[in-house]
Parts: C-alpha cells; structure tokens; sequence
C-alpha cells in the first residue's frame, strides 16, 4: 500500500536517485560507524545507508512507517526507534571506545556525542547557517551554530527530488563538533547576540545598549558604529565574555 506523505508531519520524501547516491558519497558510510538515520521516510536513503554500515539505527515519528520499517528490515541490521527526535535521547545509542554517533536527518543538539552531522533543510535555512559576517544571511543562527560547528554547504536539492515536491529548494549542510569551541558560556553568548540581532538596521552600539558600553564594545574588539552583521564570531564571544 502507498504510503501518503502527511502534512502535519511535513513530509516530502526524496525520490531522486541521483541526489540520493550525492547524500550517500558526501556521507561516505562506513561499516563500522555508528550511524543514526532521523526521519528514514520510505527509506530510500536508509536502504542505500545499509549498503555501507553494518548497522543502523533510525528515529521515526509516523507510526504507521516504524511499522512498516519493522517489517521491511531485518532488526540485527536496522534498529527503528519510534518517536519525536527532538524529545530522543541519542546518548541511549551504542558506541564503541572512541567512536562519535554519525547523524543523518535533522538538527539535534548533542555536538560532544557527534562525530559528524549531515542534514537536508530549505536552502535559505542553510544558508543562514553557513554565512559570514558582512553577509545579509549572518545573524543569530549563524553565530550559535558556528561557535560549535564547521559549517558547509554541500549541494542544493531541487523540488523535483521530492515526492510531492515542495514549494522551496532544500539544500545539503555538513556540521562537524569544534574539538575546542571559543571559550564562552552558551547562555551568556545566546544573550548577547538574541540582544545584538534584534535591530538589524541599527549598528550595534544602538543594538546592545543598556546591556554593553561603548567601551565594552571597543574592549571586544568591535567597532561601535558596524552593523551587528559585520561583527565576527569572535568578537560576539569576546562581548559575552564580559557579561
């Protein structure tokens, strides 16, 4: 029986083989990975994935597909773990010494169990997450992702890929933990840039006033009068550090 994508899932499941075999070669599998698929769909990436690792292990919120992942597949291969990957606890998935999970799917914020993330998310998203300073795209998203994170654009993903088809482009992004991300609280610099993002239009010394001085923005290395984003992400670090 067909399986009919459902909204309020947000599913559009990818189709294209080519674009399917580019995830694969950009992922490059290996068969003693420790390998995690979010959201395997129809599992036309997850049959592919299982081609290179020994074992998978998949987190799927529509019931009715764990269902018939279950079946498909051969549990000692595919291990299908039914729920919501944001509420999923990653840490329950098996490692060996000295390896990291390998995720494929969606954003999870685990980056000290991760050796490797890839995600496919809409282009714009992507590009948000990978732009730098004196980009229109840099902001927020970017600064957060890139304290811990190496960031790349990989490939853009055409609606066609996809069945249906979206109304927007997706696109390929590679995330791999910083071994030694910049020395910062997380929340203090969350703070900061949340503060320094919220007038894009002003510069920055307008942006953070009543939290930072000009002489704490100057003390950062930040010129006053910049944009908040013309500011890197080090200096964005070095004003959280002062809080």
């Amino acid at each position: 029986m067909k399986h009919i994508a459902r909204k309020r899932f947000g599913q559009n499941f990818l189709t294209d083989d080519g674009v399917l075999n580019n995830i694969i070669s950009t992922i490059n599998p290996q068969p003693d990975d420790s390998m995690v698929e979010i959201g395997p769909g129809l599992a036309a990436m997850t049959r592919l994935l299982l081609k290179g690792v020994t074992h998978l292990h998949v987190v799927e919120l529509d019931r009715d597909l764990v269902t018939r992942l279950k079946k498909e597949f051969d549990p000692a291969r595919l291990e299908v773990h039914a729920g919501d990957a944001l509420k999923f606890d990653f840490t329950q998935i098996p490692v060996a010494s000295g390896q990291k999970l390998r995720i494929v799917g969606n954003l999870a914020d685990i980056a000290q169990h991760v050796q490797d993330q890839h995600f496919m998310l809409q282009k714009e998203v992507v590009e948000r997450m990978v732009a730098e300073p004196g980009s229109k795209a840099f902001g927020r998203l970017s600064v957060m992702l890139q304290w811990r994170y190496h960031m790349d654009l990989m490939f853009i993903v055409p609606p066609e890929a996809f069945d249906p088809p979206p109304r927007v482009e997706s696109a390929i992004v590679r995330m791999i933990p910083k071994a030694v991300p910049l020395v910062c609280d997380e929340k203090k610099l969350q703070t900061t840039v949340t503060k320094a993002f919220s007038q894009r239009r002003k510069v920055i010394r307008n942006c953070v006033a009543g939290m930072f001085t000009e002489a704490q923005l100057i003390e950062a290395g930040i010129d006053p009068q910049l944009r908040p984003e013309a500011v890197g992400l080090e200096q964005f670090v070095a004003l959280a550090n002062l809080l």
